[in-house]
């Protein structure tokens, strides 16, 4: 945990850098010298700024986004930068800073996200009070990894979730399960400086009734992961034979299915109620207690990799950088 002497600022856009427009708040430039202004006489480590390009709405987020997040990431640690600020919309913030926790693994620098519920400049904005309190946690000394600040608490980004669209306080660590093993070694191809593709990773909601034909969709839809949002502790349709026999097909095609919970907390056990063994029966794998945010953007990583489709699975199920323990 060493102390941060010169950070890079990333500026995404989102709401804390947003102003008005005709059809509403919409994300501006010109943040680097409204950041140096309010700023100046605080006790932070030297920092640079660089502007992604596009400026977006966070909202508008995408994987395609994070890999060059990745990589101004890196220029920045290459360039002499020990520690990165990112600055980024709420709303999808927790799924960015999960999504390049396993992004940039093995990174030796910290990379600290935050943001605001109010622009920059309104009346009681949270804007300059979460980007000093940031640059003021990196000049302190943070370990090596991704996390979240937000209104003086630094929260591990796997284990969080936006939870309220409200006030100082949107973003919360989740109470989930944990204790699993910690893979002894990860293989060269999810080290931060290898390149990853694109993957196409589906998302299901379990809800009463649903139909084999909403599964059978998305599978034919080309993805090659699939997160399947249980109900409890992993439990799901088990008396629906077709329900089955899409997700046997999925296996087959080599579709990955990761079971989680829809619970605020605790997590998946597969094997405790016959409605989630008979899940596991047919290639479903256990995403224990990892949030949605996390298990998206872990299979990220995986797919894009490259990795073989069993190493796929046998990693999901093992923790990477904290979504697991």
């Amino acid at each position: 945990m060493s102390k941060a002497n010169n950070i890079m600022v990333l500026y995404t856009g989102g709401t804390i850098g947003m102003q008005a427009s005709a059809n509403g708040l919409a994300p501006a430039s010109g943040f680097e010298a409204r950041m140096r202004e309010q700023i100046a006489d605080l006790p932070v480590p030297a920092w640079r700024f660089r502007e992604m390009a596009p400026l977006i709405d966070s909202a508008n987020m995408t994987p395609a986004y994070w890999q060059r997040l990745r990589t101004a990431v890196i220029e920045a640690v290459d360039d002499g930068c020990d520690a990165v600020l990112i600055l980024h919309g709420t709303d999808t913030l927790a799924y960015s800073a999960a999504a390049m926790s396993f992004q940039l693994l093995g990174l030796p620098a910290p990379v600290v996200f935050t943001g605001s519920m109010l622009p920059a400049g309104v009346p009681d904005s949270d804007a300059w009070e979460n980007v000093s309190g940031a640059l003021l946690a990196l000049g302190e000394g943070l370990a090596p990894g991704v996390q979240l600040y937000f209104h003086g608490a630094l929260m591990a980004p796997t284990r969080c979730a936006k939870i309220r669209s409200f006030g100082r306080h949107p973003f919360a660590a989740l109470q989930r399960n944990g204790g699993v093993a910690k893979a002894d070694a990860l293989p060269p191809a999810l080290d931060y400086r290898q390149p990853k593709a694109l993957a196409n990773v589906g998302v299901l909601p379990l809800v009463p009734g649903i139909a084999a034909a909403q599964l059978d969709a998305l599978i034919d839809s080309g993805i090659q992961a699939l997160v399947l949002e249980c109900f409890g502790s992993g439990t799901g349709p088990s008396d629906n034979p077709a329900f089955l026999a899409s997700l046997k097909r999925a296996q087959a095609l080599g579709v990955v299915v990761v079971a989680i919970t829809q619970c605020h907390e605790g997590g998946v056990e597969l094997d405790v109620y016959e409605a989630g063994s008979r899940l596991r029966g047919v290639g479903v794998l256990s995403g224990g207690g990892m949030t949605r945010e996390a298990v998206f953007g872990k299979l990220q990583v995986l797919l894009g990799a490259g990795l073989a489709t069993n190493e796929v699975r046998r990693l999901v199920e093992l923790d990477l950088c904290g979504e697991l323990s």
